[in-house]
Protein backbone atom coordinates (compact mmCIF):
# COMPACT_ATOMS: atom_id res chain seq x y z
CA UNK A 1 0.00 0.00 0.00
CA UNK A 2 1.33 3.43 -0.91
CA UNK A 3 2.13 5.65 2.05
CA UNK A 4 -0.01 8.32 0.37
CA UNK A 5 -3.14 6.28 1.14
CA UNK A 6 -2.68 6.32 4.92
CA UNK A 7 -5.84 8.07 6.17
CA UNK A 8 -5.90 11.03 8.51
CA UNK A 9 -7.48 8.92 11.27
CA UNK A 10 -4.21 7.00 11.63
CA UNK A 11 -1.93 10.02 11.91
CA UNK A 12 -0.75 9.17 15.42
CA UNK A 13 0.38 5.76 14.17
CA UNK A 14 2.58 7.64 11.70
CA UNK A 15 3.87 9.92 14.45
CA UNK A 16 4.86 6.97 16.63
CA UNK A 17 6.81 5.42 13.76
CA UNK A 18 8.43 8.72 12.86
CA UNK A 19 9.41 9.46 16.45
CA UNK A 20 11.26 6.17 16.71
CA UNK A 21 13.15 6.86 13.49
CA UNK A 22 13.93 10.42 14.60
CA UNK A 23 15.70 9.31 17.76
CA UNK A 24 18.47 7.65 15.76
CA UNK A 25 18.47 10.27 12.99
CA UNK A 26 19.02 13.18 15.40
CA UNK A 27 22.24 11.58 16.67
CA UNK A 28 23.84 11.55 13.22
CA UNK A 29 26.26 14.36 12.35
CA UNK A 30 24.83 17.06 10.09
CA UNK A 31 27.00 15.98 7.15
CA UNK A 32 25.29 12.57 7.14
CA UNK A 33 21.84 14.14 7.41
CA UNK A 34 22.69 16.14 4.28
CA UNK A 35 23.31 13.09 2.08
CA UNK A 36 19.62 12.72 1.10
CA UNK A 37 19.42 16.46 0.44
CA UNK A 38 22.28 16.19 -2.03
CA UNK A 39 20.59 13.22 -3.70
CA UNK A 40 17.36 15.17 -4.06
CA UNK A 41 19.22 18.09 -5.66
CA UNK A 42 20.84 15.82 -8.23
CA UNK A 43 17.50 14.18 -9.05
CA UNK A 44 15.89 17.61 -9.52
CA UNK A 45 18.55 18.37 -12.13
CA UNK A 46 18.06 15.10 -14.00
CA UNK A 47 14.30 14.55 -13.69
CA UNK A 48 12.90 18.04 -14.15
CA UNK A 49 10.89 17.05 -17.22
CA UNK A 50 8.84 14.37 -15.45
CA UNK A 51 8.47 16.59 -12.40
CA UNK A 52 7.19 19.45 -14.56
CA UNK A 53 4.73 17.10 -16.23
CA UNK A 54 3.33 16.12 -12.83
CA UNK A 55 2.82 19.75 -11.83
CA UNK A 56 1.22 20.54 -15.20
CA UNK A 57 -1.33 17.76 -14.69
CA UNK A 58 -2.38 19.32 -11.39
CA UNK A 59 -2.42 23.07 -11.96
CA UNK A 60 -1.55 23.64 -15.60
CA UNK A 61 1.88 25.23 -15.20
CA UNK A 62 4.13 25.23 -18.22
CA UNK A 63 7.49 23.46 -18.00
CA UNK A 64 9.28 26.81 -17.97
CA UNK A 65 7.11 28.11 -15.12
CA UNK A 66 7.66 24.95 -13.11
CA UNK A 67 11.42 24.83 -13.63
CA UNK A 68 11.86 28.53 -12.86
CA UNK A 69 9.37 28.79 -10.02
CA UNK A 70 9.58 25.36 -8.38
CA UNK A 71 12.48 23.15 -9.33
CA UNK A 72 15.37 25.59 -9.63
CA UNK A 73 14.63 27.41 -6.33
CA UNK A 74 14.21 24.01 -4.62
CA UNK A 75 17.62 22.87 -5.91
CA UNK A 76 19.21 26.14 -4.76
CA UNK A 77 17.72 25.70 -1.30
CA UNK A 78 19.19 22.19 -1.09
CA UNK A 79 22.61 23.50 -2.08
CA UNK A 80 22.38 26.24 0.55
CA UNK A 81 21.86 23.59 3.21
CA UNK A 82 24.77 21.54 1.90
CA UNK A 83 27.04 24.58 2.18
CA UNK A 84 25.80 26.21 5.35
CA UNK A 85 23.75 23.85 7.55
CA UNK A 86 26.72 22.43 9.43
CA UNK A 87 27.95 25.85 10.56
CA UNK A 88 24.44 27.15 11.28
CA UNK A 89 23.61 24.18 13.51
CA UNK A 90 27.04 23.94 15.15
CA UNK A 91 27.23 24.35 18.96
CA UNK A 92 28.09 27.94 19.89
CA UNK A 93 30.28 28.79 22.88
CA UNK A 94 29.01 31.86 24.74
CA UNK A 95 31.67 34.52 25.03
CA UNK A 96 33.34 34.79 28.42
CA UNK A 97 33.31 38.56 27.95
CA UNK A 98 29.58 38.62 28.68
CA UNK A 99 29.82 36.31 31.70
CA UNK A 100 29.02 37.94 35.07
CA UNK A 101 31.90 38.02 37.55
CA UNK A 102 30.01 35.84 40.01
CA UNK A 103 29.80 33.09 37.35
CA UNK A 104 33.57 32.84 37.18
CA UNK A 105 34.66 29.46 35.79
CA UNK A 106 31.33 28.65 34.14
CA UNK A 107 31.41 27.67 30.47
CA UNK A 108 28.17 27.85 28.46
CA UNK A 109 27.50 26.26 25.09
CA UNK A 110 24.30 26.68 23.07
CA UNK A 111 23.25 23.58 21.14
CA UNK A 112 20.50 23.47 18.51
CA UNK A 113 18.34 20.44 19.24
CA UNK A 114 15.67 19.21 16.80
CA UNK A 115 12.05 19.77 17.73
CA UNK A 116 11.19 16.10 17.17
CA UNK A 117 8.37 15.27 14.78
CA UNK A 118 7.35 18.13 12.49
CA UNK A 119 3.94 18.07 10.83
CA UNK A 120 3.76 19.85 7.47
CA UNK A 121 0.38 20.74 5.98
CA UNK A 122 1.27 21.22 2.34
CA UNK A 123 0.27 23.74 -0.28
CA UNK A 124 -0.41 23.32 -4.00
CA UNK A 125 0.53 26.53 -5.85
CA UNK A 126 4.30 25.79 -5.80
CA UNK A 127 3.99 22.13 -4.88
CA UNK A 128 7.63 21.09 -5.24
CA UNK A 129 9.43 24.18 -3.98
CA UNK A 130 7.39 25.19 -0.95
CA UNK A 131 6.79 21.68 0.36
CA UNK A 132 10.22 20.37 -0.58
CA UNK A 133 12.17 23.12 1.15
CA UNK A 134 10.20 22.66 4.35
CA UNK A 135 10.82 18.91 4.31
CA UNK A 136 14.58 19.09 3.70
CA UNK A 137 15.05 21.85 6.26
CA UNK A 138 13.17 19.84 8.89
CA UNK A 139 15.19 16.68 8.27
CA UNK A 140 18.51 18.54 8.09
CA UNK A 141 17.74 20.02 11.51
CA UNK A 142 17.37 16.46 12.83
CA UNK A 143 13.58 16.12 12.81
CA UNK A 144 11.24 13.51 11.42
CA UNK A 145 8.43 14.71 9.13
CA UNK A 146 4.77 13.88 8.64
CA UNK A 147 3.64 15.57 5.42
CA UNK A 148 0.01 16.08 4.47
CA UNK A 149 0.02 17.01 0.75
CA UNK A 150 -2.64 19.25 -0.75
CA UNK A 151 -5.57 17.50 -2.34
CA UNK A 152 -5.38 20.04 -5.19
CA UNK A 153 -2.02 18.71 -6.45
CA UNK A 154 -1.99 14.89 -6.06
CA UNK A 155 0.32 14.19 -9.04
CA UNK A 156 2.89 16.69 -7.75
CA UNK A 157 2.66 15.15 -4.30
CA UNK A 158 3.30 11.66 -5.62
CA UNK A 159 6.25 12.89 -7.68
CA UNK A 160 7.81 14.53 -4.62
CA UNK A 161 7.12 11.49 -2.47
CA UNK A 162 8.90 9.22 -4.94
CA UNK A 163 11.83 11.62 -5.00
CA UNK A 164 12.09 11.59 -1.21
CA UNK A 165 11.70 7.81 -0.98
CA UNK A 166 14.67 7.36 -3.34
CA UNK A 167 16.86 9.96 -1.62
CA UNK A 168 18.16 7.62 1.07
CA UNK A 169 16.28 8.71 4.18
CA UNK A 170 15.94 6.04 6.88
CA UNK A 171 12.70 4.08 7.00
CA UNK A 172 9.83 6.02 8.62
CA UNK A 173 11.74 9.30 8.95
CA UNK A 174 9.58 11.05 6.33
CA UNK A 175 6.01 9.76 6.20
CA UNK A 176 2.99 10.86 4.21
CA UNK A 177 -0.65 11.30 5.01
CA UNK A 178 -3.51 10.91 2.59
CA UNK A 179 -4.05 14.06 0.53
CA UNK A 180 -7.53 14.94 1.79
CA UNK A 181 -9.16 17.96 3.41
CA UNK A 182 -9.50 15.96 6.61
CA UNK A 183 -5.73 15.75 6.99
CA UNK A 184 -5.23 19.32 8.21
CA UNK A 185 -7.60 19.08 11.20
CA UNK A 186 -6.14 15.66 11.98
CA UNK A 187 -2.65 17.17 12.10
CA UNK A 188 -3.88 19.75 14.60
CA UNK A 189 -4.82 16.87 16.92
CA UNK A 190 -1.74 14.74 16.28
CA UNK A 191 1.08 14.12 18.76
CA UNK A 192 3.57 16.21 16.77
CA UNK A 193 6.04 18.73 18.20
CA UNK A 194 5.71 21.51 15.62
CA UNK A 195 3.43 22.26 12.66
CA UNK A 196 4.21 24.18 9.47
CA UNK A 197 1.19 25.38 7.52
CA UNK A 198 1.02 27.27 4.24
CA UNK A 199 -2.42 28.45 3.22
CA UNK A 200 -5.32 30.81 3.75
CA UNK A 201 -5.43 33.11 6.78
CA UNK A 202 -8.85 31.84 7.92
CA UNK A 203 -7.58 28.26 8.02
CA UNK A 204 -4.42 29.45 9.75
CA UNK A 205 -6.47 31.11 12.48
CA UNK A 206 -8.38 27.91 13.23
CA UNK A 207 -5.19 25.86 13.22
CA UNK A 208 -3.35 28.32 15.48
CA UNK A 209 -6.23 28.36 17.94
CA UNK A 210 -6.18 24.58 18.34
CA UNK A 211 -2.40 24.26 18.43
CA UNK A 212 -2.26 27.05 21.00
CA UNK A 213 -4.69 25.18 23.23
CA UNK A 214 -2.39 22.16 23.02
CA UNK A 215 0.81 24.27 23.45
CA UNK A 216 2.25 23.06 20.15
CA UNK A 217 4.39 25.57 18.29
CA UNK A 218 3.80 26.47 14.67
CA UNK A 219 5.06 28.28 11.61
CA UNK A 220 2.24 29.87 9.62
CA UNK A 221 2.75 31.24 6.12
CA UNK A 222 -0.63 32.75 5.35
CA UNK A 223 -2.34 35.01 2.85
CA UNK A 224 -0.82 38.15 1.36
CA UNK A 225 -2.13 41.29 -0.30
CA UNK A 226 1.20 42.77 -1.29
CA UNK A 227 1.75 46.43 -2.04
CA UNK A 228 4.01 48.01 -4.64
CA UNK A 229 5.05 51.65 -4.17
CA UNK A 230 5.95 53.64 -7.28
CA UNK A 231 7.62 56.91 -6.35
CA UNK A 232 7.81 59.96 -8.60
CA UNK A 233 11.45 59.24 -9.53
CA UNK A 234 10.79 55.61 -10.47
CA UNK A 235 11.18 54.01 -13.88
CA UNK A 236 7.45 53.87 -14.61
CA UNK A 237 7.69 51.29 -17.39
CA UNK A 238 9.75 48.97 -15.20
CA UNK A 239 7.34 49.42 -12.28
CA UNK A 240 4.31 48.67 -14.49
CA UNK A 241 5.92 45.55 -15.93
CA UNK A 242 6.79 44.43 -12.41
CA UNK A 243 3.24 44.97 -11.19
CA UNK A 244 1.76 43.04 -14.12
CA UNK A 245 4.25 40.20 -13.68
CA UNK A 246 3.61 40.15 -9.94
CA UNK A 247 -0.15 40.00 -10.40
CA UNK A 248 -0.29 37.43 -13.20
CA UNK A 249 2.58 35.06 -12.37
CA UNK A 250 1.23 31.52 -11.93
CA UNK A 251 -2.22 32.89 -12.91
CA UNK A 252 -2.17 35.10 -9.85
CA UNK A 253 -1.90 32.08 -7.55
CA UNK A 254 1.05 33.38 -5.55
CA UNK A 255 0.88 34.51 -1.94
CA UNK A 256 3.40 37.29 -2.74
CA UNK A 257 1.46 38.49 -5.78
CA UNK A 258 1.24 42.25 -6.28
CA UNK A 259 -2.35 43.20 -5.42
CA UNK A 260 -2.13 46.93 -4.61
CA UNK A 261 0.00 49.47 -6.46
CA UNK A 262 0.41 52.93 -4.90
CA UNK A 263 1.62 55.37 -7.57
CA UNK A 264 2.73 58.92 -6.86
CA UNK A 265 0.60 61.37 -8.86
CA UNK A 266 3.45 62.74 -10.98
CA UNK A 267 3.87 59.34 -12.61
CA UNK A 268 0.28 58.14 -12.31
CA UNK A 269 -0.94 58.92 -15.89
CA UNK A 270 2.08 57.22 -17.45
CA UNK A 271 1.74 54.22 -15.15
CA UNK A 272 -1.96 53.78 -16.00
CA UNK A 273 -1.19 53.98 -19.71
CA UNK A 274 1.53 51.37 -19.37
CA UNK A 275 -0.86 49.17 -17.43
CA UNK A 276 -3.50 49.49 -20.17
CA UNK A 277 -0.96 48.40 -22.76
CA UNK A 278 -0.03 45.37 -20.69
CA UNK A 279 -3.61 44.36 -19.88
CA UNK A 280 -5.09 44.87 -23.36
CA UNK A 281 -5.56 41.57 -25.09
CA UNK A 282 -5.28 39.42 -21.96
CA UNK A 283 -7.19 36.19 -22.37
CA UNK A 284 -9.24 34.25 -19.81
CA UNK A 285 -7.41 31.92 -17.46
CA UNK A 286 -8.76 29.23 -15.19
CA UNK A 287 -7.70 29.15 -11.55
CA UNK A 288 -7.01 25.88 -9.77
CA UNK A 289 -9.75 26.75 -7.28
CA UNK A 290 -12.82 28.03 -9.17
CA UNK A 291 -13.94 30.03 -6.14
CA UNK A 292 -10.78 32.18 -6.39
CA UNK A 293 -11.68 33.43 -9.87
CA UNK A 294 -15.30 33.96 -8.89
CA UNK A 295 -14.27 36.00 -5.85
CA UNK A 296 -11.85 38.12 -7.89
CA UNK A 297 -14.50 38.80 -10.54
CA UNK A 298 -16.85 39.94 -7.79
CA UNK A 299 -14.25 42.27 -6.30
CA UNK A 300 -13.55 43.79 -9.72
CA UNK A 301 -17.27 44.38 -10.34
CA UNK A 302 -17.73 45.96 -6.93
CA UNK A 303 -14.75 48.28 -7.48
CA UNK A 304 -16.12 49.47 -10.83
CA UNK A 305 -19.54 50.02 -9.28
CA UNK A 306 -17.81 52.20 -6.67
CA UNK A 307 -16.13 54.43 -9.26
CA UNK A 308 -12.95 52.60 -10.28
CA UNK A 309 -12.01 51.99 -13.93
CA UNK A 310 -10.63 48.94 -15.69
CA UNK A 311 -7.32 48.91 -17.53
CA UNK A 312 -9.08 46.48 -19.85
CA UNK A 313 -12.46 44.80 -19.73
CA UNK A 314 -11.77 41.87 -17.43
CA UNK A 315 -15.34 40.61 -17.89
CA UNK A 316 -14.92 40.04 -21.62
CA UNK A 317 -14.82 36.33 -22.32
CA UNK A 318 -14.92 35.40 -18.64
CA UNK A 319 -18.50 34.26 -18.23
CA UNK A 320 -17.70 30.74 -17.09
CA UNK A 321 -17.33 30.09 -13.37
CA UNK A 322 -13.71 29.62 -12.32
CA UNK A 323 -12.42 31.77 -15.18
CA UNK A 324 -11.06 35.32 -15.12
CA UNK A 325 -9.36 37.72 -17.49
CA UNK A 326 -6.25 39.29 -15.88
CA UNK A 327 -6.72 43.01 -15.37
CA UNK A 328 -5.87 46.07 -13.29
CA UNK A 329 -8.43 48.22 -11.51
CA UNK A 330 -7.44 51.89 -11.87
CA UNK A 331 -8.40 54.74 -9.54
CA UNK A 332 -9.01 52.28 -6.73
CA UNK A 333 -9.35 53.32 -3.09
CA UNK A 334 -7.97 51.49 -0.04
CA UNK A 335 -11.42 50.89 1.44
CA UNK A 336 -12.54 48.84 -1.57
CA UNK A 337 -12.80 45.09 -1.17
CA UNK A 338 -10.16 44.50 -3.83
CA UNK A 339 -7.69 46.28 -1.52
CA UNK A 340 -8.77 44.43 1.61
CA UNK A 341 -9.72 40.85 0.72
CA UNK A 342 -6.96 38.35 -0.01
CA UNK A 343 -7.36 37.01 -3.53
CA UNK A 344 -5.69 34.21 -5.48
CA UNK A 345 -6.32 35.34 -9.06
CA UNK A 346 -4.60 37.70 -11.55
CA UNK A 347 -6.04 41.09 -10.58
CA UNK A 348 -4.53 44.19 -8.98
CA UNK A 349 -5.66 47.62 -7.84
CA UNK A 350 -3.87 50.89 -8.73
CA UNK A 351 -4.16 53.76 -6.24
CA UNK A 352 -2.76 57.31 -6.67
CA UNK A 353 -1.06 59.16 -3.79
CA UNK A 354 0.51 62.54 -3.12
CA UNK A 355 3.01 61.98 -0.30
CA UNK A 356 4.83 58.98 1.09
CA UNK A 357 3.07 59.41 4.42
CA UNK A 358 -0.29 59.26 2.64
CA UNK A 359 0.71 56.09 0.75
CA UNK A 360 1.89 54.35 3.91
CA UNK A 361 -1.28 55.34 5.76
CA UNK A 362 -3.43 53.86 2.99
CA UNK A 363 -1.29 50.72 2.85
CA UNK A 364 -1.66 50.18 6.60
CA UNK A 365 -5.45 49.94 6.25
CA UNK A 366 -4.88 46.41 4.96
CA UNK A 367 -4.40 43.73 7.63
CA UNK A 368 -2.00 41.57 5.58
CA UNK A 369 1.78 41.99 5.84
CA UNK A 370 3.65 39.41 3.79
CA UNK A 371 5.74 41.28 1.20
CA UNK A 372 6.08 44.66 -0.47
CA UNK A 373 8.14 46.43 -3.12
CA UNK A 374 9.39 49.96 -3.71
CA UNK A 375 10.29 51.42 -7.09
CA UNK A 376 12.56 54.46 -6.92
CA UNK A 377 15.98 55.63 -8.06
CA UNK A 378 16.73 56.84 -4.52
CA UNK A 379 18.08 54.00 -2.35
CA UNK A 380 17.79 56.05 0.83
CA UNK A 381 14.08 56.69 0.25
CA UNK A 382 13.52 53.01 -0.38
CA UNK A 383 15.19 52.13 2.91
CA UNK A 384 13.10 54.70 4.79
CA UNK A 385 9.88 53.23 3.40
CA UNK A 386 11.01 49.66 4.10
CA UNK A 387 11.68 50.56 7.73
CA UNK A 388 8.09 51.77 8.11
CA UNK A 389 6.46 48.70 6.57
CA UNK A 390 5.33 45.73 8.67
CA UNK A 391 6.03 43.16 5.96
CA UNK A 392 8.38 40.21 6.19
CA UNK A 393 10.22 41.22 3.01
CA UNK A 394 10.68 44.34 0.88
CA UNK A 395 12.07 44.32 -2.66
CA UNK A 396 13.52 47.44 -4.26
CA UNK A 397 12.91 47.74 -8.01
CA UNK A 398 11.80 44.10 -8.24
CA UNK A 399 8.97 41.84 -7.06
CA UNK A 400 8.60 38.23 -5.83
CA UNK A 401 11.86 36.86 -7.28
CA UNK A 402 13.95 38.26 -4.41
CA UNK A 403 12.28 35.92 -1.93
CA UNK A 404 13.63 32.85 -3.74
CA UNK A 405 17.14 33.57 -2.44
CA UNK A 406 17.91 30.40 -0.43
CA UNK A 407 19.83 32.29 2.24
CA UNK A 408 17.01 34.64 3.24
CA UNK A 409 14.10 33.93 5.60
CA UNK A 410 10.55 33.97 4.29
CA UNK A 411 7.50 34.82 6.38
CA UNK A 412 4.96 37.48 7.24
CA UNK A 413 3.41 39.38 10.10
CA UNK A 414 -0.10 40.08 11.32
CA UNK A 415 -2.76 38.18 9.42
CA UNK A 416 -0.05 36.92 7.06
CA UNK A 417 1.21 34.63 9.80
CA UNK A 418 4.28 34.16 11.97
CA UNK A 419 7.59 32.40 11.90
CA UNK A 420 9.79 31.88 8.86
CA UNK A 421 10.88 29.19 6.47
CA UNK A 422 14.00 29.14 4.26
CA UNK A 423 17.51 30.38 4.98
CA UNK A 424 19.42 30.14 8.24
CA UNK A 425 16.48 31.53 10.23
CA UNK A 426 14.11 28.96 8.77
CA UNK A 427 16.52 26.15 9.62
CA UNK A 428 16.98 27.39 13.17
CA UNK A 429 13.22 27.69 13.62
CA UNK A 430 13.04 23.91 13.33
CA UNK A 431 15.31 23.53 16.34
CA UNK A 432 15.21 24.42 20.03
CA UNK A 433 18.18 26.15 21.68
CA UNK A 434 19.53 24.15 24.61
CA UNK A 435 22.17 25.65 26.89
CA UNK A 436 24.69 23.27 28.44
CA UNK A 437 26.66 24.88 31.29
CA UNK A 438 29.81 23.43 32.82
CA UNK A 439 31.69 24.50 35.91
CA UNK A 440 34.79 22.88 37.39
CA UNK A 441 36.08 22.87 40.94
CA UNK A 442 34.08 22.85 44.15
CA UNK A 443 33.58 26.54 44.89
CA UNK A 444 29.82 27.22 45.06
CA UNK A 445 29.15 30.17 47.42
CA UNK A 446 25.49 30.17 46.41
CA UNK A 447 25.08 26.64 47.81
CA UNK A 448 26.37 27.65 51.23
CA UNK A 449 24.34 30.88 51.30
CA UNK A 450 21.10 29.03 50.50
CA UNK A 451 21.84 26.33 53.08
CA UNK A 452 22.53 28.96 55.74
CA UNK A 453 19.35 30.89 54.93
CA UNK A 454 17.19 27.76 55.03
CA UNK A 455 18.72 26.93 58.42
CA UNK A 456 17.99 30.41 59.77
CA UNK A 457 21.67 31.43 59.76
CA UNK A 458 23.19 34.48 58.15
CA UNK A 459 26.81 35.22 57.42
CA UNK A 460 28.06 38.73 56.88
CA UNK A 461 30.35 37.57 54.11
CA UNK A 462 27.42 36.42 51.99
CA UNK A 463 25.68 39.77 52.16
CA UNK A 464 28.92 41.62 51.52
CA UNK A 465 29.64 39.45 48.50
CA UNK A 466 26.21 40.06 46.91
CA UNK A 467 26.28 43.81 47.60
CA UNK A 468 29.84 44.07 46.37
CA UNK A 469 29.07 42.24 43.12
CA UNK A 470 26.11 44.47 42.44
CA UNK A 471 28.00 47.70 43.13
CA UNK A 472 31.22 46.72 41.36
CA UNK A 473 29.41 45.68 38.22
CA UNK A 474 26.61 48.18 37.92
CA UNK A 475 27.17 51.37 39.94
CA UNK A 476 27.09 54.63 37.95
CA UNK A 477 30.52 55.99 38.95
CA UNK A 478 34.02 54.56 38.98
CA UNK A 479 34.34 55.34 42.66
CA UNK A 480 31.21 53.42 43.56
CA UNK A 481 32.30 50.46 41.45
CA UNK A 482 35.73 50.49 43.11
CA UNK A 483 34.04 50.56 46.50
CA UNK A 484 32.05 47.52 45.51
CA UNK A 485 35.17 45.71 44.39
CA UNK A 486 36.75 46.34 47.80
CA UNK A 487 33.75 44.59 49.31
CA UNK A 488 33.96 41.63 46.94
CA UNK A 489 37.56 40.58 47.60
CA UNK A 490 37.45 39.97 51.40
CA UNK A 491 33.93 38.52 51.17
CA UNK A 492 35.07 36.09 48.46
CA UNK A 493 38.09 35.02 50.53
CA UNK A 494 35.84 34.44 53.54
CA UNK A 495 33.42 32.38 51.42
CA UNK A 496 36.27 30.16 50.25
CA UNK A 497 37.50 29.60 53.80
CA UNK A 498 34.01 28.74 55.06
CA UNK A 499 33.05 26.54 52.10
CA UNK A 500 31.01 23.58 53.30
CA UNK A 501 31.06 24.63 56.95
Amino acid sequence: MSTLTIPAANVNDLVARARKAQEAWSRLPVRERLAPVRAIRHMLASEYESLSDAVARDIGKSAEECIGGDILPFAEACQFLEKRAKSILAPRRVSSGTRPLWMFGQVDTIHRRPRGVVGIIGTWNYPLYLNGVQIVQATTAGNAVIWKPSEVAPSSAMALIKLIERAGYPKDLVLFMEATREGGPAMAEADVDHVIFTGHADTGRRLARRLGERLISSTLELSGLDAEFVLEDADVELAARAAWFGATMNRGQTCLAVRRVFVQRAGYPAFCEAMRNLATGATPVRTALPAAADQANRLVREAVESGAKLAWDSQKGANESGTIVPTAVLDARPEMGICREATFAPVLAVIPFNTTDEALTMEAQCQYALGASVFTSNWSRAQEIAARLRTGSVAVNDVIANTAHPGTPFGGRGVSGWGVTQGADGLLELTIPQVVSHKGGKLRPHFDMSIDISAGRTKASHGELMRGLLESGHAATFGARFKGLRRVIPAFISAVRNMGK
